[in-house]
């Protein structure tokens, strides 16, 4: 065989890629099975069941009475929620002061509004003729009224609660911000309206959702004082009927509503002062 002859080589078989064989979720697959039976069942049960009466739900749905009482709740919880907050920022920027009065008058207003339970509240306003018959030469019986009575309790309420929003939305900017805001020359107030604000809204934002849509289911607890709102309308119907459950689910599924629309909200406006932060999804 000459030199010169070539000798073939066998090139080398290419290697194959693995096959990518996907995770089995046997057990997510079956808790979510098992998920769904129920849930088809709780909702059988709820549509079938002659007990929740829905004709009737059907009938007093929107009722003039139901709807006054609707109303109510709805102007109360707002009138609250402004209220409560202008009351919460003033007390969490008595908590950031470098007065110690106001610090401590700030914390003991929080620690004592924390502490006692808000039907606890209600009904010691309500009462408070007795320890104050008269407030300024008027008679505290015609002074306060159910329904102011209700405002009162509430707000003293919700701001506890709003002023440690506040002051924590407040705190959770980072400091190194307002330094850039001071050495950029900018004025106190807009520092705070500019800088300091819109970063502490998202972490107020979140919470303070959270708080309307307790205050809207909050504002029930004001019955027992005789304010005719939602919860209290729909007792005045069921005490003359005696259709107690279906009234129920009346008030039931106005507070279903008006809560579902107070969640989309908040998530637009959650994700409005989200923008540009690494949260935005």
């Amino acid at each position: 065989m000459s030199s010169h002859t070539l000798t073939k080589v066998a090139a080398p078989q290419e290697a194959m890629p693995p096959r990518i064989v996907p995770r089995r979720r046997l057990g997510q697959w079956t808790a979510a099975g098992v998920v769904l039976i129920l849930f088809g069942l709780a909702v059988n049960s709820v549509v079938r069941n002659e007990a929740f009466q829905w004709d009737v739900v059907g009938d007093y749905f929107t009722s003039a009475s139901v709807l006054r009482g609707l109303w109510l709740t709805l102007w109360l919880t707002a009138l609250v929620m402004v209220l409560g907050f202008a009351l919460g920022a003033l007390l969490a920027a008595f908590r950031l002061s470098a007065n110690p009065v106001l610090r401590a008058v700030s914390w003991g207003y929080v620690w004592l509004f924390r502490s006692m339970p808000i039907l606890v509240q209600l009904l010691f306003w309500f009462n408070i003729g007795a320890l104050y018959p008269t407030i300024l030469g008027v008679r505290t019986v015609n002074l306060l009224g159910p329904v102011t009575v209700a405002i009162i309790g509430l707000t003293l309420h919700e701001a506890a609660y709003a002023a440690e929003v506040v002051r924590g939305g407040i705190l959770s900017v980072d400091r190194g911000q307002i330094e850039a805001a001071e050495a950029l020359g900018l004025s106190r107030w807009r520092r705070w309206w500019r800088i300091v604000l819109p970063q502490a809204m998202r972490s107020i934002v979140p919470p303070a959702g959270n708080m309307l849509i307790g205050t809207l289911k909050g504002t029930s607890i004001v019955s027992v004082i005789a304010v005719q709102d939602l919860l209290y309308s729909v007792q005045l119907v069921y005490h003359r009927t005696y259709q107690v459950i279906p009234l129920l689910m009346v008030a039931t599924v106005w507070y279903v509503v008006v809560t579902s629309v107070l969640s989309v909200g908040q998530h637009y406006v959650e994700r409005h002062y989200a923008r540009g932060s690494e949260r935005t999804r």
